[in-house]
């Protein structure tokens, strides 16, 4: 992914606020697979746009994603979350019809909880290198 300036302005502040955000299948279960993982990144990538936020990484295991956001100090995560986990629950059944029987239990995709950690104690490449670390099905 492109190298991103240090801080972002708003019209009437400069932010830098990362969090890293994992959303998990509903019972953990493995459905993903890279033509998946490749959809929710371009289903992910509509969304923060929508909420002015930028997805500095994305990646993704069979049962779980990782993002990296930059976002403004005026989102709420918890809104953009519900966002995320909504649109690409109800998009990626349309992409994927497959995934219908296999992954959405109880016509629900994703795990109700999800971690979000703010990002700076570790620099933001120590994060960065982790998720492109992820082990992604081929």
């Amino acid at each position: 992914m492109k190298e991103n300036k240090p801080y972002r302005t708003g019209r009437n502040c400069v932010f830098m606020l990362h969090a890293h955000l994992v959303f998990v299948t509903k019972y953990r279960h493995v459905v993903f697979n890279s033509a998946h993982l490749e959809t929710l990144h371009e289903l992910f990538l509509v969304v923060c746009k929508e909420f002015d936020v930028e997805l500095a990484e994305f990646n993704g295991e069979g049962d779980h994603v990782h993002l990296l956001v930059n976002f403004p100090p005026k989102v709420c995560l918890s809104k953009l979350v519900n966002s995320l986990k909504g649109v690409s629950s109800r998009k990626l059944k349309l992409h994927h019809p497959e995934l219908i029987k296999s992954a959405y239990m109880k016509n629900a995709l994703w795990s109700p909880s999800y971690f979000a950690g703010s990002v700076g104690g570790a620099p933001i490449s120590v994060v960065r290198q982790y998720i492109e670390q992820q082990n992604r099905p081929h």
